[in-house]
Protein backbone atom coordinates (compact mmCIF):
# COMPACT_ATOMS: atom_id res chain seq x y z
CA UNK A 1 0.00 0.00 0.00
CA UNK A 2 2.93 2.76 0.96
CA UNK A 3 4.56 1.31 -2.24
CA UNK A 4 1.31 1.99 -3.90
CA UNK A 5 0.46 5.67 -2.51
CA UNK A 6 4.76 6.65 -3.35
CA UNK A 7 4.22 5.70 -7.35
CA UNK A 8 0.59 7.73 -7.23
CA UNK A 9 2.19 10.50 -5.72
CA UNK A 10 4.88 10.72 -7.97
CA UNK A 11 3.03 10.13 -10.67
CA UNK A 12 1.08 13.22 -9.73
CA UNK A 13 3.92 15.40 -9.74
CA UNK A 14 5.48 14.13 -12.77
CA UNK A 15 1.82 15.38 -14.07
CA UNK A 16 1.96 18.98 -12.63
CA UNK A 17 5.21 19.41 -14.11
CA UNK A 18 4.23 18.63 -17.85
CA UNK A 19 0.84 20.77 -17.10
CA UNK A 20 2.65 23.25 -16.02
CA UNK A 21 5.09 22.74 -18.71
CA UNK A 22 2.14 23.39 -20.97
CA UNK A 23 1.12 26.19 -19.29
CA UNK A 24 4.43 28.19 -19.42
CA UNK A 25 4.91 27.56 -23.66
CA UNK A 26 1.51 28.89 -23.46
CA UNK A 27 1.92 31.64 -21.84
CA UNK A 28 5.10 32.28 -23.67
CA UNK A 29 3.20 32.20 -26.61
CA UNK A 30 0.65 34.41 -26.12
CA UNK A 31 1.99 37.30 -23.81
CA UNK A 32 5.92 37.18 -23.96
CA UNK A 33 7.17 36.13 -27.45
CA UNK A 34 4.49 39.17 -29.25
CA UNK A 35 5.26 41.65 -26.58
CA UNK A 36 8.83 41.73 -27.81
CA UNK A 37 10.12 41.55 -24.19
CA UNK A 38 12.55 38.73 -22.32
CA UNK A 39 11.49 36.97 -19.33
CA UNK A 40 13.96 36.06 -16.79
CA UNK A 41 16.59 33.27 -16.22
CA UNK A 42 17.90 31.22 -18.89
CA UNK A 43 14.45 31.25 -20.78
CA UNK A 44 15.04 34.51 -20.96
CA UNK A 45 18.44 34.07 -22.75
CA UNK A 46 16.64 31.67 -25.15
CA UNK A 47 13.97 34.14 -26.09
CA UNK A 48 16.45 37.16 -27.18
CA UNK A 49 18.18 34.21 -29.31
CA UNK A 50 14.91 33.72 -31.01
CA UNK A 51 14.44 37.15 -31.49
CA UNK A 52 17.11 37.79 -33.12
CA UNK A 53 18.61 34.83 -34.85
CA UNK A 54 14.70 33.27 -35.28
CA UNK A 55 16.26 30.06 -33.72
CA UNK A 56 13.21 28.28 -31.82
CA UNK A 57 13.09 28.53 -27.80
CA UNK A 58 11.79 24.77 -28.60
CA UNK A 59 15.58 23.93 -29.30
CA UNK A 60 17.23 26.26 -27.44
CA UNK A 61 15.67 25.53 -24.26
CA UNK A 62 17.07 21.58 -24.72
CA UNK A 63 20.47 23.03 -25.36
CA UNK A 64 20.72 24.95 -22.38
CA UNK A 65 19.14 22.82 -20.22
CA UNK A 66 19.08 19.48 -20.26
CA UNK A 67 23.63 19.47 -19.79
CA UNK A 68 22.05 21.22 -16.43
CA UNK A 69 19.55 18.64 -15.54
CA UNK A 70 22.32 16.15 -16.32
CA UNK A 71 24.90 17.69 -13.89
CA UNK A 72 22.14 18.18 -11.46
CA UNK A 73 21.37 14.02 -11.93
CA UNK A 74 24.57 13.51 -10.56
CA UNK A 75 25.10 16.32 -8.12
CA UNK A 76 21.85 16.83 -6.41
CA UNK A 77 18.59 14.37 -5.88
CA UNK A 78 18.09 12.37 -8.65
CA UNK A 79 14.05 13.14 -8.16
CA UNK A 80 14.41 16.70 -9.04
CA UNK A 81 16.68 16.39 -12.13
CA UNK A 82 14.13 13.54 -13.00
CA UNK A 83 11.18 15.88 -12.95
CA UNK A 84 13.16 19.23 -13.76
CA UNK A 85 14.14 17.01 -17.30
CA UNK A 86 10.70 16.29 -17.85
CA UNK A 87 9.40 19.76 -17.32
CA UNK A 88 12.21 21.32 -19.50
CA UNK A 89 11.43 18.25 -22.20
CA UNK A 90 7.42 19.15 -22.20
CA UNK A 91 8.12 22.66 -22.44
CA UNK A 92 10.08 22.29 -25.45
CA UNK A 93 8.01 20.03 -27.04
CA UNK A 94 4.90 22.56 -26.77
CA UNK A 95 6.55 25.36 -27.95
CA UNK A 96 7.52 23.63 -30.93
CA UNK A 97 3.82 22.45 -31.18
CA UNK A 98 2.83 26.08 -30.89
CA UNK A 99 5.68 27.31 -33.20
CA UNK A 100 4.73 25.19 -36.09
CA UNK A 101 1.16 25.40 -35.83
CA UNK A 102 0.63 21.86 -35.03
CA UNK A 103 -1.65 23.91 -32.81
CA UNK A 104 -2.50 27.13 -33.52
CA UNK A 105 -2.82 29.64 -30.70
CA UNK A 106 -2.39 32.88 -32.92
CA UNK A 107 -6.22 33.79 -32.12
CA UNK A 108 -5.50 33.94 -28.52
CA UNK A 109 -2.66 35.93 -28.85
CA UNK A 110 -2.42 38.93 -26.69
CA UNK A 111 -1.21 42.45 -28.73
CA UNK A 112 -2.74 45.56 -28.66
CA UNK A 113 -2.22 48.33 -31.35
CA UNK A 114 -2.22 50.88 -28.29
CA UNK A 115 0.29 49.60 -26.91
CA UNK A 116 -1.82 49.15 -23.49
CA UNK A 117 -0.05 45.18 -23.97
CA UNK A 118 3.49 46.23 -23.00
CA UNK A 119 1.79 47.08 -19.40
CA UNK A 120 -0.66 44.13 -19.26
CA UNK A 121 1.23 41.51 -20.83
CA UNK A 122 4.52 41.12 -18.25
CA UNK A 123 1.97 41.44 -15.56
CA UNK A 124 0.06 39.27 -16.75
CA UNK A 125 3.00 36.61 -17.94
CA UNK A 126 4.51 37.06 -14.39
CA UNK A 127 1.22 36.21 -12.44
CA UNK A 128 0.83 33.10 -14.80
CA UNK A 129 4.48 32.63 -14.41
CA UNK A 130 4.38 32.59 -10.37
CA UNK A 131 2.20 29.89 -10.45
CA UNK A 132 4.22 27.58 -12.17
CA UNK A 133 7.19 28.26 -10.48
CA UNK A 134 5.85 27.68 -7.09
CA UNK A 135 3.81 24.36 -8.26
CA UNK A 136 6.49 22.82 -9.91
CA UNK A 137 9.15 23.47 -6.28
CA UNK A 138 6.02 22.13 -4.34
CA UNK A 139 6.04 18.85 -6.72
CA UNK A 140 9.98 18.97 -5.65
CA UNK A 141 10.99 20.17 -9.20
CA UNK A 142 12.07 23.43 -11.10
CA UNK A 143 11.35 24.87 -14.29
CA UNK A 144 15.12 24.04 -14.88
CA UNK A 145 17.53 27.46 -15.80
CA UNK A 146 18.74 29.78 -13.06
CA UNK A 147 16.52 27.36 -10.53
CA UNK A 148 19.07 24.66 -11.41
CA UNK A 149 22.25 26.80 -11.45
CA UNK A 150 21.07 28.09 -7.95
CA UNK A 151 20.85 25.10 -6.54
CA UNK A 152 24.28 24.03 -7.86
CA UNK A 153 25.96 26.70 -6.71
CA UNK A 154 24.13 26.61 -3.65
CA UNK A 155 25.24 22.78 -3.03
CA UNK A 156 28.52 23.64 -3.69
CA UNK A 157 28.66 26.86 -1.22
CA UNK A 158 25.96 26.70 1.02
CA UNK A 159 26.89 30.21 2.99
CA UNK A 160 25.63 31.68 -0.41
CA UNK A 161 22.55 33.08 -1.26
CA UNK A 162 20.09 31.43 -4.11
CA UNK A 163 18.36 34.22 -3.86
CA UNK A 164 20.95 36.57 -4.47
CA UNK A 165 22.40 34.28 -7.20
CA UNK A 166 19.08 34.12 -9.10
CA UNK A 167 18.84 37.75 -8.88
CA UNK A 168 22.04 38.75 -10.30
CA UNK A 169 21.48 36.06 -13.44
CA UNK A 170 18.14 37.74 -14.12
CA UNK A 171 19.46 41.12 -13.89
CA UNK A 172 22.53 40.12 -16.16
CA UNK A 173 18.94 39.00 -18.39
CA UNK A 174 17.19 42.50 -18.03
CA UNK A 175 20.24 44.20 -19.02
CA UNK A 176 21.27 42.58 -21.91
CA UNK A 177 17.97 42.93 -23.29
CA UNK A 178 18.38 46.43 -23.70
CA UNK A 179 20.84 45.86 -26.58
CA UNK A 180 18.50 42.86 -28.12
CA UNK A 181 15.64 44.95 -28.79
CA UNK A 182 17.07 47.95 -29.91
CA UNK A 183 18.26 50.17 -27.17
CA UNK A 184 14.82 50.58 -26.01
CA UNK A 185 13.70 50.86 -22.23
CA UNK A 186 10.47 49.38 -22.33
CA UNK A 187 11.60 45.10 -22.55
CA UNK A 188 14.33 45.82 -20.16
CA UNK A 189 11.08 47.19 -17.46
CA UNK A 190 8.81 44.43 -18.52
CA UNK A 191 11.65 42.05 -17.70
CA UNK A 192 11.88 43.51 -14.48
CA UNK A 193 8.17 43.74 -13.24
CA UNK A 194 7.72 40.28 -15.15
CA UNK A 195 10.55 39.18 -12.49
CA UNK A 196 9.36 40.34 -9.71
CA UNK A 197 5.53 39.42 -10.40
CA UNK A 198 6.99 35.76 -10.57
CA UNK A 199 9.16 36.04 -7.12
CA UNK A 200 6.25 37.41 -5.11
CA UNK A 201 3.60 35.44 -6.62
CA UNK A 202 5.62 32.36 -6.71
CA UNK A 203 6.54 32.90 -2.97
CA UNK A 204 3.02 33.14 -1.84
CA UNK A 205 2.17 30.28 -3.29
CA UNK A 206 5.39 28.03 -1.51
CA UNK A 207 4.62 30.10 1.98
CA UNK A 208 1.41 32.45 1.98
CA UNK A 209 -0.80 29.56 2.16
CA UNK A 210 0.79 27.95 5.14
CA UNK A 211 1.48 31.65 7.07
CA UNK A 212 0.02 31.77 10.58
CA UNK A 213 0.14 34.13 13.28
CA UNK A 214 1.82 33.67 16.59
CA UNK A 215 0.57 35.38 19.63
CA UNK A 216 2.30 35.48 23.17
CA UNK A 217 0.62 36.50 25.85
CA UNK A 218 1.32 37.29 29.40
CA UNK A 219 -1.22 36.58 31.44
CA UNK A 220 -2.24 35.37 35.25
CA UNK A 221 -5.83 33.95 34.11
CA UNK A 222 -3.81 31.25 32.00
CA UNK A 223 -6.11 28.68 32.58
CA UNK A 224 -9.43 30.91 31.90
CA UNK A 225 -7.95 31.92 28.94
CA UNK A 226 -6.69 28.86 27.70
CA UNK A 227 -10.08 27.47 27.47
CA UNK A 228 -11.32 30.12 25.80
CA UNK A 229 -9.23 29.74 23.43
CA UNK A 230 -9.72 26.15 23.19
CA UNK A 231 -13.31 26.33 22.70
CA UNK A 232 -13.65 29.58 20.04
CA UNK A 233 -10.06 29.09 17.67
CA UNK A 234 -10.01 24.87 18.18
CA UNK A 235 -6.52 25.53 18.88
CA UNK A 236 -4.42 25.16 22.20
CA UNK A 237 -1.49 26.95 23.76
CA UNK A 238 1.65 26.29 25.58
CA UNK A 239 2.28 28.00 29.07
CA UNK A 240 5.42 28.53 30.65
CA UNK A 241 6.42 30.37 34.01
CA UNK A 242 7.67 34.03 33.58
CA UNK A 243 8.90 36.86 35.75
CA UNK A 244 8.06 40.38 35.42
CA UNK A 245 11.70 42.21 35.55
CA UNK A 246 9.96 45.69 36.52
CA UNK A 247 7.69 44.75 38.97
CA UNK A 248 9.62 41.37 40.09
CA UNK A 249 6.19 39.59 39.88
CA UNK A 250 5.38 36.14 39.32
CA UNK A 251 3.41 35.58 36.07
CA UNK A 252 2.59 33.01 33.43
CA UNK A 253 3.63 33.26 29.03
CA UNK A 254 1.56 31.42 26.78
CA UNK A 255 2.06 30.92 23.14
CA UNK A 256 -0.67 30.14 20.73
CA UNK A 257 -0.43 29.86 17.21
CA UNK A 258 -3.98 30.22 15.05
CA UNK A 259 -4.74 31.13 11.83
CA UNK A 260 -4.83 34.73 10.66
CA UNK A 261 -8.85 35.04 10.17
CA UNK A 262 -8.78 33.86 13.95
CA UNK A 263 -6.91 37.35 15.15
CA UNK A 264 -9.45 39.27 15.86
CA UNK A 265 -11.06 36.50 17.47
CA UNK A 266 -8.43 36.19 20.04
CA UNK A 267 -7.69 39.78 20.75
CA UNK A 268 -11.31 39.99 22.35
CA UNK A 269 -10.28 37.22 24.16
CA UNK A 270 -7.09 38.55 25.43
CA UNK A 271 -9.56 41.76 26.66
CA UNK A 272 -11.75 39.59 28.97
CA UNK A 273 -8.74 39.60 31.33
CA UNK A 274 -7.80 42.57 33.03
CA UNK A 275 -3.59 42.89 33.12
CA UNK A 276 -3.25 40.56 30.50
CA UNK A 277 -1.25 41.74 27.13
CA UNK A 278 0.03 40.19 23.89
CA UNK A 279 2.35 40.98 21.17
CA UNK A 280 1.91 38.72 17.72
CA UNK A 281 4.46 37.49 14.78
CA UNK A 282 3.92 36.02 11.65
CA UNK A 283 5.02 32.33 11.81
CA UNK A 284 5.64 31.13 7.50
CA UNK A 285 4.97 27.27 8.30
CA UNK A 286 3.99 25.06 10.59
CA UNK A 287 4.71 21.57 11.51
CA UNK A 288 3.55 18.52 13.59
CA UNK A 289 -0.10 18.28 14.86
CA UNK A 290 -1.20 21.83 14.85
CA UNK A 291 -4.35 21.18 12.53
CA UNK A 292 -4.82 17.95 14.10
CA UNK A 293 -5.83 19.09 17.21
CA UNK A 294 -8.24 21.14 16.27
CA UNK A 295 -9.84 18.37 13.73
CA UNK A 296 -9.76 15.80 16.86
CA UNK A 297 -11.74 18.53 19.47
CA UNK A 298 -14.61 19.14 16.76
CA UNK A 299 -14.72 15.52 16.35
CA UNK A 300 -14.79 14.88 20.17
CA UNK A 301 -17.98 17.77 20.15
CA UNK A 302 -19.70 16.16 17.78
CA UNK A 303 -19.52 12.65 19.64
CA UNK A 304 -20.68 14.46 22.74
CA UNK A 305 -23.89 15.77 20.58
Amino acid sequence: MANRKAVQKTLKDYFIMVAMALVMAVNYEIFIFPNTFAPAGVNGIATMIQYKLNFSIGYMNLLLNIPLCIIAFFILKSDYAGKSMAFCISFSLFALVFKYKIIDISPYIYKTPTGTSIVLAPLAAGVINGVIYGLTIKGNGSTGGTSIVGSLVHHNHPEKNINSIIFVLNASVAISSYFVYDYKMEPVICCLVYSFLTSQVSDKILRGGKSQVKFEIVTENYEAMAKDIIEQTHHTATVTPAKGMFSGRETDLMICVINKHQVVKLQKIIEKYPGSFAYISSVSEIFGNYNKTGKKRKKAEKIKK
